[in-house]
């Protein structure tokens, strides 16, 4: 079943990372008490990934938080060494990243993808959510090959 607004988020453990530090968080702690924006994308470093979907919240993080969103999060089915060095070539501090190594984030949310034909075996799919106080009030999904719906200009028009 596909998390839904209403939903709370699953209570899972992500890992906070940086190039230099990890550190782990459960989800339900995490997102208590902030309104957050949180987008997957199948993998760091990745072509649409780290060409426009990291990019592209970097560059609105400071009209995500003018609207009202305390931390946005980016997270992927990749360890947490790779994700810090991503965060750290093409993020910003304004961009959490919380990696999903073993999938278990994009499978309590129902949103996984296989992308084994493409030798990457099982990821997260392309997704944005916005959380408040770790209830999901809006969901938006990718469908196949699509980068519309869980950009940051498009979550930034449906807060």
């Amino acid at each position: 079943m596909t998390i839904a607004p209403g939903d709370s988020l699953p209570d899972v453990k992500l890992v906070k990372s940086t190039d230099s530090e990890r550190e782990p968080v459960q989800t339900a702690e995490y997102f208590k008490g902030k309104k957050a924006v949180v987008f997957s994308v199948p993998g760091a470093f990745t072509p649409t990934c780290s060409a426009k979907h990291l990019p592209g919240f970097v560059e609105k993080a400071a009209e995500l938080k003018a609207a009202g969103v305390d931390e946005i999060v980016c997270t992927a089915v990749n360890d947490p060494f790779v994700m810090g060095v991503w965060g750290a070539q093409k993020g910003s501090a304004d961009v959490t990243m919380l990696a999903d190594g073993n999938g278990d984030f994009a499978t309590a949310l129902g949103l996984t993808l296989d992308a084994s034909g493409a030798g990457l075996g099982k990821r997260g799919q392309r997704f944005a959510l916005v959380v408040n106080d770790g209830v999901v009030e809006k969901v938006f999904v990718e469908g196949p090959g699509e980068f519309k719906v869980s950009s940051a200009e498009y979550v930034l028009e449906n807060l």
